[in-house]
């Protein structure tokens, strides 16, 4: 007879508490790797879901230290825009800022400042810089004829800078002329970048955040294996994403591998993680294959139903137990996908051997979800729906399809292995991090640690019974 293995979820252990060697939980690090050369200042990622993140989340997340992953269900073009909206969105220097040509007219200055989402353009001819036009030179004109050079500032009343400007010197130039951007030129007065006010606060308002190299945001973006995929990885890469997530239900399987293998051996420097794997064998084939990180879980998640369906999957706390002992054999950073509720859970996947985890249904009531918000019985609430859902299968063939109608045999071919729901409005995302990151903070002092790999080292799980669940929540009380 085949011998049947005990695996275990998050609600049926706790950690037995160590020594703490922590005075304070400020002094705790939550640092982290979620690639071999991406880190992070926290460890929480945002799910590549459509009713998670979009540009709006990541840009939330990434200030805050953690990174968000663009779904793949959207065109090509407006997943690569949402990442590009991403990188843009804090820069010490912006290298391609939004230019008009000066031979061009109010209404076309209008039109590109709605289209981008700006209140100022560069203007220029060719490559030189011939002036700013900002929405205070255009608010209270209605002539749409009127040319862009009449209203804009011209190049000789600019305070320019150049290409390698540092941001002491942008502070002292803002400082003593009170302007808000200032164009960088080189010595021909080609148009080589732009440094805004509001940047620069950024930075200093968000010290934590994750960025690169050249200040910017870090974002991933998700990709899936359809024939389509190097194009999409190539458009994604273009835009400046930090990292790609081959995005797969399965994600051990031959064509998971294929596709891993030949992005890596097309685009060589870029950072790929892989899954949903739920077995050390897995881990082990994708990290061979070439994966710098491994996303584990196979039907945990709150809107999942894959268990359900298919009958497989591996409890969540188990499956990344079994999948760390093979990925910190090759140094590889596992994110845990799927399953947290609490603060504790988090602490309890951490000290399993992951070192991120990924966040959908903490993350989806929140304002930066693009989920949609509705009312009911006067509390508010978030659209969430699993990528597996029947409407979330419905939507991509309607995107596949454009507007023609999908036919009976489509909608029989559609075996959901997820649900739609509503999630409790939850306010800002920062919120909601300040939250879960104070409860691990917590729950590292527990285990005697004062980081995440001193965690690793000193876990000590046990199991529990039903009882012990319910002793562990508030019992016995009426709560206010």
């Amino acid at each position: 007879m085949v011998e049947i293995k005990l695996k275990l979820s998050y609600d049926d252990v706790l950690l037995s508490p160590n020594k703490a060697i922590v005075n304070s939980r400020s002094q705790i690090s939550t640092k982290t790797k979620l690639t071999k050369n991406i880190a992070l200042h926290i460890p929480v990622v945002s799910a590549n879901m459509d009713s998670v993140t979009e540009a709006e989340m990541a840009i939330a997340m990434a200030r805050r230290g953690g990174i968000g992953i663009i779904h793949r269900f959207l065109s090509v073009e407006d997943e690569a825009e949402e990442v590009r909206q991403v990188k843009r969105a804090d820069n010490f220097v912006i290298e391609e800022p939004y230019t008009i040509s000066v031979e061009k007219k109010l209404g076309d200055v209008k039109e590109l400042m709605q289209l981008r989402g700006v209140n100022g353009l560069v203007v220029v001819e060719g490559e030189k810089l011939r002036g700013i036009i900002t929405n205070r030179d255009v608010i209270f004109q209605i002539d749409l004829d009127v040319p862009v050079a009449e209203l804009m500032t011209p190049f000789e009343r600019l305070h320019t800078g150049g290409p390698d400007l540092t941001i002491g010197q942008a502070k002292e130039i803002f400082k003593t002329t009170k302007i808000e951007k200032i164009p960088l030129v080189d010595s021909e007065g080609n148009l080589r970048g732009l440094v805004c006010q509001k940047d620069i606060s950024k930075i200093e308002k968000y010290p934590y955040a994750s960025r690169d190299k050249k200040g910017r945001l870090l974002v991933g973006a998700a990709i899936g294996t359809k024939p389509d995929f190097m194009i999409r990885a190539k458009a994604l890469l273009d835009a400046g994403v930090d990292v790609l997530v081959i995005d797969v239900a399965h994600g051990h399987s031959t064509r998971v591998i294929e596709v891993l293998q030949e992005i890596k051996r097309t685009f060589k420097h870029v950072e790929v993680i892989a899954g949903n794997v739920a077995t050390a064998e897995g881990t082990r084939e994708l990290i061979e294959a070439g994966a710098d990180g491994i996303k584990v879980g196979v039907g945990p998640g709150s809107i999942c139903t894959t268990r359900i369906v298919s009958g497989s999957g591996v409890p969540q706390l188990s499956a990344v137990m079994d999948c760390a002992k093979v990925a910190h054999e090759y140094e590889i950073p596992l994110i845990a996908d799927g399953g947290i509720k609490v603060s504790g859970d988090v602490t309890k996947a951490l000290a399993a051997g992951a070192s991120t985890v990924m966040l959908g249904n903490l993350l989806a009531g929140t304002d930066e979800s693009p989920g949609l918000l509705v009312l009911r019985n006067g509390d508010k609430y978030k659209i969430i729906r699993g990528m597996a859902s029947f409407g979330a299968a419905m939507g991509r063939k309607y995107r596949l399809n454009g507007n023609s109608k999908t036919d009976d045999k489509e909608l029989e071919d559609v075996v959901p292995e997820g649900v739609e729901a509503m999630v409790r409005y939850k306010g800002s995302v920062g919120d909601v991090l300040s939250q879960l990151v104070g409860g691990l903070r917590s729950g590292i002092s527990y285990c005697g640690a004062d980081s995440i790999n001193g965690m690793w080292a000193n876990a000590n799980f046990v199991q529990i019974t039903n009882s012990g669940l319910r002793e562990s929540k508030s019992h016995d009380v009426n709560l206010v």
